[in-house]
């Protein structure tokens, strides 16, 4: 069985980064999903891609696919890059490069 780990990012819809200071252990899938003949909804043949273990150190996670004898992938933790800003750079005045024509 194929599983991947890796320590997910900040939800995009909200400003904290409440849920990204653990590690995730998330199945592959094995199937291919599609839409539902009847409703129209998307379906999938297994039920595993619906499973995520949450873990506190990805050292946790590695040891319990080890354990299980899973075929694991650690993907590496991004890294966040904070530019210093400040509130007056908005408003400041860059004057346009002139053309020097001959």
């Amino acid at each position: 069985m194929q599983v991947k780990i890796y320590k997910p990012s900040k939800n995009v819809m909200q400003s904290g980064r409440g849920k990204t200071k653990c590690w995730v252990l998330e199945y592959e899938r094995d199937s291919k999903r599609g839409p539902e003949s009847i409703m129209g909804w998307t379906s999938s043949g297994d039920t595993l891609n619906q499973v995520r273990l949450r873990f506190d150190s990805s050292e946790h996670a590695v040891e319990y696919a080890q354990k299980k004898g899973w075929d694991f992938v650690v993907l590496p933790e991004h890294e966040r890059i904070v530019r210093p800003r400040n509130y007056g750079d908005n408003f400041k005045y860059i004057p346009p490069k002139a053309d020097k024509k001959a």
